[in-house]
């Protein structure tokens, strides 16, 4: 079922704030995807999701490699029946403030602080599609 990004249902939303694994898929260079577990936060006043993750990565390649330096992501998470998916253009951000943001929304959700990383950075998704099945 396809739902509005800014305005999520009530039970969509809650699912997003449950403590649960997500999945974040890429394109390498040569077009096949790359999909790794990670933690999402989902901000949809905002309209983004948030990944914090080490600049070396994979992931971060993928993205800094895509025209502009921005690529089309998805990132979704499931628990049984339920399921949800969100789309939309990712940009890696250095930003201080962003990422500390960012790993506050992360302690939130998952219910406990990462460890400080000097190379964490923020994928930042600027979303236009949201799915789920509640």
């Amino acid at each position: 079922m396809s739902l509005d990004v800014l305005n999520p249902t009530p039970e969509y939303l809650a699912f997003w704030q449950e403590r649960h694994l997500c999945t974040l898929t890429t394109t390498r260079p040569d077009g096949s995807p790359h999909v790794v577990p990670v933690g999402v936060t989902y901000d949809p006043e905002a309209g983004v999701a948030r990944v914090i993750t080490n600049k070396g990565s994979k992931k971060v390649r993928n993205i800094l490699a895509a025209p502009g330096g921005t690529a089309r992501v998805a990132v979704c998470q499931l628990e049984g029946k339920r399921w949800a998916t969100l789309e939309g253009r990712a940009a890696v951000v250095t930003d201080e403030a962003a990422v500390a943001d960012a790993v506050e929304r992360y302690a939130v959700r998952y219910g406990r602080m990462p460890q400080p990383n000097p190379d964490r950075v923020l994928l930042l998704i600027t979303l236009d599609r949201a799915m789920g099945r509640g």
